[in-house]
């Protein structure tokens, strides 16, 4: 059954008119009145309901799809622990490929970086134009992955920046990908079990350098490393998301 995500409170046995995206979508699917469908907005229902909604097609007009929203499901497939991901953005297509898969995998947040080895460097309505677009790559991934909650995907920040607005260190656990000597193993860690908590930060194209490694140690973050193998960015980032998620 199609899947979409839907910003507006869902109730039971209302009749709503889906928002212009999810509309969209249902038509170009060629979908009509008396389809089925499935709604979700991460917990955006009167009760702060989480799970996932019935729904049947009542009317299709040229820009407007209304539907009847039917039974709610309980239905949880998030992650345990919480994991929110800041990344110095790789170039190209590829930070759309790294939030894709993010999501996929359950990520919590991501958090885009410029830091001083960024090839892709955004600022103003340039940077809010991609934050929207990566957004919709996140509702994309959720709709087809079963998630239910959205990802929300942060301003573009400078590291320094962000670095600055982080609380001060409590029970939370922040990992830093690192390459430099004397980094543990990030399975070291976990093998002693999993913070409910965790910020993960992996630099662009060329890692962080040696005084933003520094500058984020500073903050809290554990130097870790993933093996031997010198990974691209957007795989790093992955590969340490499957290991605290899956």
């Amino acid at each position: 059954m199609p899947r979409f995500y839907c910003h507006t409170p869902l109730v039971s046995d209302t009749e709503i008119e889906l928002p212009s995206g999810p509309a969209r979508h249902v038509q170009v699917l060629r979908l009509q009145p008396g389809d089925t469908i499935t709604l979700f907005n991460g917990g955006h229902g009167v009760s702060g309901q989480d799970g996932e909604f019935d729904a049947t097609i009542t009317h299709m007009g040229r820009s407007d799809v209304q539907v009847k929203v039917g039974a709610y499901r309980a239905v949880g497939r998030e992650a345990v622990v919480a994991v929110h991901l800041a990344v110095g953005m790789p170039a190209n297509d590829r930070m759309d490929w790294l939030v894709e898969k993010a999501t996929e995998l359950g990520v919590a947040s991501i958090q885009p970086l410029i830091t001083e080895r960024s090839v892709l460097r955004l600022s103003g309505e340039r940077a809010d134009k991609k934050v929207a677009h990566w957004q919709s790559v996140a509702v994309a991934a959720c709709e087809q992955c079963g998630g239910n909650r959205v990802p929300q995907v942060m301003p573009v920040k400078t590291l320094p920046a962000w670095l600055q607005s982080q609380p001060p260190k409590d029970t939370d656990a922040r990992w830093l990908l690192s390459l430099c000597e004397g980094s543990s193993p990030l399975a070291q860690h976990l093998a002693h079990g999993t913070a409910a908590y965790n910020t993960f930060l992996s630099g662009p194209e060329g890692g962080l350098s040696a005084a933003e490694e520094a500058a984020s140690a500073a903050c809290g973050f554990t130097p870790v490393t993933l093996g031997t193998r010198v990974l691209r960015a957007e795989t790093a980032a992955l590969a340490a998301l499957a290991r605290l998620l899956v």
